[in-house]
């Protein structure tokens, strides 16, 4: 869920989010804007609403925690343009120097220019476009997004003209006389206006006030003086137009944006058991018929496939799930779970995990830079790290593919409908056949080929053909014959037979211990 759809008023020439400010009350090393809620950070919120006016130009003005913001606006968009502010405080100064530097970049901008903040999360697209709206069927100089509040101590105050309801002013709070401050519309700090009225009208604006700013809202008596029209757009739900302040702030905020996400992923279709403890990011995607369990957390880009149920107590970062999927008490990162699988309980899927269709990652199953195919399953017990595993194995209780040997990573490649035994260690780099078994407790070393069994509880043994004596008629006899009759037609033409294990014993042995 990205947010609200804006409307479809044509697109202003320009919008512009103040992001210079130190946010000293975070009491943080890390940029105010940087701070996130939903998964996206302050500045990002802002920036995909700002875009979502579809914009000839976006700026951002940046200055406090300067090349971590600008990191940010260039991950984010790198059509953005970053605007220093100069030491010249005041929200006034900073949306002049965005507009100068738009203009020295783009020509001297003309038409509808947004300036909003950089730190109000719930605000979305859909609202700026109504406001962007507003601002031209009145043909306004200045428009201004507005809410009342019950305490409006801390905010500018909106001084109304009797009669009209234009606006005559914004009051800041330490300016304000006692009978504006009893007033309780407030300025939120976000305006549209035409990019003329907003560049002359900065250049008259002083610093000759309680805090020695330059503040933006002097435009509007500019704008006054002129003659010219200045509106406000009132909206009903303060919480939208929040700004954020503090860490206590931020909690608030990003409790009241997971409610909302919540609740339209419910209206769409998807069944959260739980609302008070799942938290969803603002970019995840879900299907209709997903079943969200107690105690799930779903970040980043994670992906949920139609009928899919996640949880209890999982938490997936850049997760795709499929159709049908279920994972349990998983905790899975940069992951990918193909329709019908299984995951969990207790299982970890770090980066590089992609389990195939009705495949199984049980308990306590840790697997890492992995591809398992189709059908395969590593029920519980087990590490796998740096695999290729084909379809229809199954790795017995306890399996280990150790995939480092101290200083780097060695990749193992198990193949189809392979059986491992229960307590086996398979030694990177390593290739086990199509068909092939371990016997329980073997640590093997060397490759097993297709159908044979592999023992290396003290000296690896290969059986060749074991399969074939000993599983006649399974599908393990079926893929190993395959690949004999593969090696044999590569042997007839003079090529080594694929698989073949070097310095290694062959004999028949007992295989026992095997898990599902």
């Amino acid at each position: 869920m990205t947010g609200s759809t804006a409307t479809t008023t044509p697109g202003p020439a320009a919008v512009v989010i103040l992001a210079a400010g130190q946010g000293t009350r975070m009491k943080s090393a890390l940029p105010k804007v940087l701070h996130a809620v939903g998964g996206r950070s302050l500045l990002g919120h802002a920036m995909v609403a700002g875009r979502e006016l579809a914009p000839a130009h976006l700026a951002v003005v940046v200055r406090h925690g300067r090349d971590l913001v600008a990191a940010e606006v260039a991950r984010l968009d790198a059509a953005a343009v970053v605007v220093d502010q100069d030491d010249v405080p005041g929200t006034g100064r900073a949306a002049q120097v965005g507009l100068e530097g738009l203009d020295a970049i783009a020509g001297e901008v003309e038409g509808a220019v947004v300036v909003t903040a950089s730190d109000v999360p719930l605000l979305d697209g859909a609202t700026l476009g109504q406001l962007v709206a507003a601002h031209r069927e009145d043909g306004n100089a200045v428009t201004i997004l507005t809410t009342v509040v019950a305490d409006a101590t801390g905010y500018g105050r909106i001084v109304r003209e009797d009669g009209t309801g234009d606006v005559l002013a914004i009051v800041e709070h330490k300016d304000a006389t006692d009978a504006q401050r009893e007033i309780r519309e407030i300025n939120t700090s976000i305006f549209v206006f035409d990019a003329d009225v907003l560049r002359r009208g900065l250049r008259s604006v002083t610093q000759d006030n309680a805090q020695g700013e330059m503040y933006l809202t002097d435009v509007v008596a500019f704008a006054r003086g002129e003659g010219r029209t200045v509106r406000a757009v009132i909206t009903d739900d303060p919480m939208t137009v929040e700004g954020t302040n503090d860490r206590l702030a931020l909690s608030v905020l990003g409790a009241e944006l997971n409610r909302r996400t919540l609740e339209q992923w419910m209206l769409d279709g998807v069944t959260i058991v739980d609302p008070a403890t799942t938290w969803i990011d603002v970019d995840v995607e879900l299907a209709p018929d997903v079943t969200i369990l107690p105690g799930t957390q779903l970040h980043g880009a994670t992906k949920v496939g139609t009928g899919a149920t996640i949880g209890p107590d999982t938490t997936l970062t850049d997760v795709e799930v499929g159709e049908g999927a279920t994972v349990t008490r998983t905790h899975g990162s940069l992951a990918v779970i193909e329709a019908g699988a299984t995951v969990g309980p207790f299982s970890y899927l770090r980066p590089g995990t992609v389990l195939g269709a009705k495949g199984k990652i049980g308990a306590f199953v840790e697997v890492k830079n992995s591809q398992i195919g189709a059908g395969s399953k590593v029920p519980h017990l087990s590490y796998v790290g740096d695999a290729t595993i084909g379809e229809g194995t199954n790795l017995g209780a306890a399996t280990i593919v150790a995939n480092y040997d101290g200083v780097a990573k060695h990749r193992s490649v198990i193949g189809s409908h392979v059986r491992t035994g229960s307590d086996t260690v398979l030694v990177a780099p390593i290739t086990v056949g199509d068909g092939a078994y371990t016997a329980a407790g073997s640590v093997i070393t060397q490759d097993v080929p297709p159908g044979a069994l592999g023992v290396g509880r003290a000296h690896q043994h290969n059986s060749p053909g074991w399969v074939s004596r000993k599983r006649a008629g399974t599908a393990a006899d079926e893929a190993s014959a395959a690949a004999d009759a593969g090696a044999s037609a590569a042997a007839a033409a003079g090529a080594p037979p694929a698989g073949t294990p070097q310095n290694a014993t062959t004999d028949d042995a007992a295989s026992e211990g095997h898990s599902h």
